[in-house]
């Protein structure tokens, strides 16, 4: 398949949301008038858009990359600038080096607009869902957790509320009333199996702590851990549902003036077309759903 992830260069990120012009824009009037209807149309009929987007290698990238054919064919080309991490991509956002980025889910998008004044962001829709995995290199169902067991958890509070109303729709623990997608650890009011918990991981590094046996228990995002290597289906004890109600989708978020851009809207129509969505479930089947399915 031809690859259309490219480096981040300034000349690429000059390219954002404008169109690649193939008429000589020094020419003057005259010669511009002088041509027929059908001379102008075969002028600008080579002419694309280039979104310049920034994402996470896996699952983000990928589909990208699938999707990238589709969008050719609505005169739209993509530059995708892989991320490694959860900042960068809006920071780069913010700045205007990128375009959109797609890589993180409404609470998380939520909590940096709160946290950073200078984002003037939108979600300009949902693509998919990737659930959260529990991973233990000792035991293989979470009855066999031990009392006072360890669990490594993200160190992203946007996450708690996810990871939290997970482990008590198993069962392992009572939230408070009204608890939800913004609860803390500090919302738990029965633990019965006396599980610590430990938050102070990034989640990218989640598989690494997996990978090096600490903790008993590890709960993992799909993305992080499909980019390690693992099988969210084979190798997760317990996964996250993926009901169409879960707030955890992860959508392609813009700057606000971008919102309404033909560009941004062909380019969620065409994610979630019968084509990408498709790629999405034979690709990842079931460690990434798409949205609404």
């Amino acid at each position: 398949m031809k690859k259309y992830i490219k480096g981040l260069s300034i000349f690429a990120l000059s390219l954002s949301l404008a169109a690649c012009g193939t008429a000589d824009d020094g020419a003057d009037e005259e010669e511009a008038g002088a041509g027929s209807d059908t001379e102008t149309e075969e002028a600008t009929e080579g002419e694309s858009t280039v979104l310049t987007i920034g994402a996470s290698n896996i699952p983000h990238a990928e589909i990208l990359e699938f999707a990238a054919p589709l969008l050719e064919e609505e005169g739209i080309e993509l530059d995708i600038v892989p991320f490694q991490d959860y900042i960068l991509p809006n920071e780069a956002l913010a700045d205007g080096e990128i375009d959109a980025n797609y890589f993180q889910h409404v609470p998380y998008l939520e909590s940096q607009l709160e946290d950073n004044d200078h984002y003037d962001f939108e979600n300009a829709g949902g693509i998919h869902i990737e659930p959260i995995g529990i991973y233990s290199q000792d035991y293989s169902s979470l009855d066999d957790l031990p009392d006072g067991a360890d669990i490594i958890m993200s160190s992203s509070v946007a996450d708690h509320g996810r990871i939290l109303m997970m482990l008590e729709d198993e069962g392992l623990i009572t939230l408070a009333e009204g608890a939800d997608v913004g609860a803390t650890l500090d919302d738990i009011e029965e633990n019965p199996n006396n599980f610590s918990f430990r938050d102070n991981v990034e989640a990218a590094m989640l598989p690494a702590s997996y990978e090096n046996g600490e903790g008993d228990a590890v709960l993992i995002n799909s993305n992080y851990a499909l980019d390690a290597g693992l099988n969210p289906l084979e190798d997760a004890i317990a996964m996250e549902s993926a009901d169409l109600d879960n707030p955890y989708v992860n959508v392609i978020a813009v700057r606000s003036e971008d919102e309404g851009s033909e560009q941004i809207q062909t380019l969620v129509e065409v994610l979630r077309s019968e084509e990408v969505r498709d790629y999405i479930l034979e690709q990842y089947d079931g460690a990434v759903v798409p949205a609404g399915e």
